[in-house]
């Protein structure tokens, strides 16, 4: 089985487990018939499981008779698997009722003494105890064959890993004589070939020819469908835009993965079609049908390494290439890598034309040793090529050879190839080829879907694309909405990358499909952390649910209060009250149902809340008061992220709400931590709360020799030329006024509160401007100067006393001078 096909499988037996098991509904009886009475919970219980048994048995004969064919096996711990599972499955279906008799004989009591029961009783007491044992002989059977199922689906695990590691080790005695067999073989091979194929086609012509024409026919219909609505649809994501000469990295690496999976899975549409047309009429025979699949899967392998190497390596477009590389050194390395992937297919294809024609083993391994000394080869070739360039050097120079760490393994792995296959051990040696080819291309195209995923899901970088543009043209997406996008499209290619990529890796590696839908299965219903068991499916359903019961919860809600409580003119008080408990009482409802949804048992919860209890009854009674406060806050929202509030005397921007505390950051910067139970049992003011609407007030005081009515017209003539609302108008009042001034305030509305700093300060400016254009005093005038006489005679002896006080301070100022020491000589005192 290919490669393509396996993967195909794979994600077609992946998809039913993500979907709910249906009960399958009876077919009514045929006319005239009666219909039986439906059996016991607990006999249908007990016939599945012991047809459960019966078919267990036989699989363990399957697998006896199968322990040579490793694609057997994988298919039949599949079923094993399936088998344990339907085994619980009946044994579940019992406990219902179980609970149901527990529930009864819990009510009927204790047996009393002898003779002290009433005899109905008595006898629905036995009853209820003969059902109960006879459940729980049932689940101990499931439970049992359960266990021999799981153990026997290891003993094939067993058996397959035994299996594998066996054709890998096993040696092969290469000689001349062997190798004259295989020579021998071959020949046969080529007429075995010739008389089967050319018989096939002379019988198909002879007397299969419309079917073949219709075969045909149909097949290049559904070809040309496929590349023409590709090209329109998925064109601008695969094609290179010839007219940008330095295209992005994003842009680079985007046309790079899709023009590498949209084409390799058109391709591969058109051969699964092509061979199913070719069933469907009955022009394969059994013995052809092989070759023809195999045939189709290494076309679509070729051509999907072609394509990769083409995406990364852009040989004759250098400004697309993904690897900084010479332009010869590309066109070696897309030479080289599509040998290895042809030699790898030619070697898969004549496998299979040797099992379909019964040829001898000796054939299939002289044709993998040949397939692994080539590739062996072509890997040696790739070293000794000089591809490297150094940062910012022109693609068309003459290029380094490889760093010497990678040019030592490319070395090594094509000698141990070489080497591997010459001294017998062809299994492993070809199994490691096809592992550098295959998985060594999967891999790579991961990578660059991985690095276009996180390119994408950069801020900004969904914009410069060219779906981004397209988008955004089209549904007008603003900046954060192409973010958001951005990061979705990049999540999906993650997913795409994983769920295409990993069963591709697993199934070269030599896992079944059977073991991949094993895998799923567990992975999205069956997670066990210790004792709990987690499902990826129920968690899906029951947030599907939950955000269906929030939906029909706000339904109801706007239904209830626009059409029946507004038309019946209930007070706005009571139909908030009543809006807001049918909100609780429905997001707890369908939490409740979620969380059920999801498969996990509210009864564990029951300890936590006892323990809650307790917790509350010492000490615990501020924090579960800040928490339900803090519930109570992010459901009402009485204020939100960015509102401007005052809790006492705390003022300023509401940073953070948690479920314990409000983080309010002042307008000195500093972020202040309030209890969310003060801010419910408190009073807060909330600037922003429904809009940024807020009243200025800017007081202003003037000579109370002004005329009123004039300043008044004044101030609302200058408030006409600010930036404030003209819907609610301006407003001026007369406040006061005493002796020397009057006193007035001018009222204004700003449709952003926050601005109320900077629309205040221009007003206040203008203000004072036009107040001194106009000449209007802000205070009483100041008192007149009086002027002073003097006679010349005053003058004269004024001038006099400056005069003499100025020669004073100039005498005063002068250093006083010391007289100079008398000189005394040597062997005299002082005194001569």
């Amino acid at each position: 089985m290919t490669t393509l096909k396996r993967a195909v499988l794979a994600l077609l037996a992946v998809l039913p487990l993500l979907q709910p098991a249906w009960a399958f509904a009876q077919e009514p009886a045929p006319d005239g018939q009666t219909v039986a009475a439906p059996a016991s919970p607990i006999t249908e219980a007990n016939d599945k499981v012991d047809q459960a048994r019966r078919q267990l048995n036989d699989l363990r004969k399957q697998i006896d008779a199968a322990r040579d064919d490793e694609p057997k096996l994988a298919e039949l711990k599949l079923k094993v698997e399936q088998l344990g599972r339907s085994a619980l499955d009946a044994s579940v279906s019992t406990r219902p009722r179980f609970n149901d008799i527990k529930a009864r004989l819990d009510e009927l009591g204790p047996v009393p003494a002898e003779g002290q029961e009433a005899e109905a009783i008595k006898e629905e007491r036995a009853k209820l105890a003969e059902e109960r044992a006879a459940i729980n002989s049932v689940t101990g059977n499931a439970e049992a064959l359960s266990i021999e199922a799981t153990q026997l689906a290891n003993q094939v695990t067993e058996m397959r890993r035994t299996l594998f590691t066996e054709t890998l080790l096993n040696r092969t005695n290469i000689s001349p004589a062997v190798l004259e067999d295989a020579l021998a073989a071959g020949s046969q091979e080529g007429a075995d070939l010739q008389r089967t194929v050319g018989g096939w086609l002379r019988f198909v012509w002879s007397f299969k020819r419309e079917s073949l024409l219709a075969a045909i026919s149909l097949s290049l219909v559904i070809g040309l469908v496929l590349y023409s609505g590709g090209h329109r649809l998925a064109g601008p994501l695969i094609q290179r835009n010839k007219t940008i000469e330095k295209p992005h990295y994003i842009t680079r690496l985007m046309i790079a993965f899709w023009s590498i999976t949209i084409p390799t899975f058109a391709v591969g549409a058109f051969a699964f079609v092509c061979y199913s047309l070719l069933n469907s009429f009955n022009v394969l025979r059994p013995d052809i049908a092989p070759m023809v699949s195999s045939l189709f899967a290494v076309c679509v392998g070729l051509y999907f390494v072609s394509a990769l190497s083409r995406a990364v390596l852009a040989p004759k477009r250098p400004e697309w290439r993904l690897v900084s590389v010479s332009n010869e050194g590309a066109r070696k390395l897309e030479r080289s890598i599509f040998a290895m992937a042809f030699t790898n297919a030619l070697d898969y294809f004549l496998g299979a034309v040797s099992v379909a024609l019964g040829s001898a083993v000796v054939l299939t391994v002289a044709k993998s040793m040949i397939a692994s000394i080539v590739i062996g080869v072509i890997l040696i070739w790739i070293s000794f090529i000089r591809p490297m360039l150094r940062e910012g050097e022109d693609p068309s120079s003459d290029g380094r050879p490889w760093p010497r760490t990678l040019s030592i393994l490319l070395l090594t792995i094509g000698f141990g190839l070489i080497g591997t296959a010459l001294i017998g051990y062809v299994g492993l040696a070809r199994f490691v080829a096809n592992q550098i080819v295959v998985t060594g291309a999967i891999m790579v195209t991961m990578y660059i879907g991985i690095l276009s995923g996180r390119a994408i899901g950069a801020q900004g970088a969904f914009a410069r694309t060219y779906l981004g543009q397209r988008l955004a043209e089209r549904y007008q997406l603003n900046e954060i909405g192409m973010d958001q996008t951005g990061l979705a499209a990049g999540l999906g290619i993650y997913m795409i990358v994983l769920f295409l990529g990993v069963p591709g890796i697993l199934l070269q590696w030599g896992f079944q499909i059977g073991d991949i839908e094993s895998w799923a299965y567990r992975i999205f219903t069956e997670i066990n952390i210790g004792s709990i068991s987690i499902s990826i499916v129920g968690i899906l359903a029951g947030l599907v649910l939950f955000a269906l019961g929030l939906v029909v919860t706000r339904w109801f809600q706007r239904w209830l209060d626009g059409t029946v409580m507004a038309r019946s003119h209930v007070d706005p008080g009571v139909r908030n009250s009543v809006r807001t408990a049918i909100g609780y009482a429905g997001v707890g409802l369908a939490g409740l149902i979620g969380i059920s949804a999801a498969g996990i048992d509210l009864s564990s919860l029951a300890l936590v809340a006892g323990a809650l209890s307790l917790g509350i009854g010492f000490g615990l009674q501020n924090i579960v008061s800040n928490f339900v406060s803090g519930l109570i806050l992010l459901a009402e929202r009485p204020f939100k992220v960015g509102d401007w509030v005052v809790a006492g005397t705390t003022e300023g921007y509401v940073k953070r709400i948690s479920v314990r505390a409000t983080e309010i950051e002042t307008f000195q910067r500093q972020t202040i931590i309030v209890p969310n139970s003060v801010l419910i049992n408190g009073t807060v003011g909330n600037w922003t709360h429904r809009n940024k609407l807020g009243r200025i007030e800017v007081p202003v005081s003037v000579y109370a020799g002004n005329d009123p009515r004039r300043i008044t017209d004044l101030l609302l003539e200058v408030a006409a030329t600010q930036q404030v609302l003209r819907n609610p108008e301006p407003s001026v009042v007369f406040v006061n006024f005493t002796g020397s001034t009057l006193e007035f305030e001018l009222r204004a509305f700003v449709a952003d509160v926050s601005n109320a700093g900077t629309v205040k300060t221009e007003l206040r400016t203008a203000l004072l401007e036009r107040l001194r254009e106009e000449d209007i005093a802000l205070s009483a005038p100041a008192a007149a100067t009086v002027p002073v006489t003097i006679d010349a005679q005053s003058a004269e002896l004024v001038a006099a006393m400056i005069d003499s006080a100025k020669t004073a301070a100039s005498a005063a100022a002068q250093p006083t001078q010391r007289p100079k020491p008398k000189v005394v000589e040597e062997g005299a005192d002082e005194t001569g």
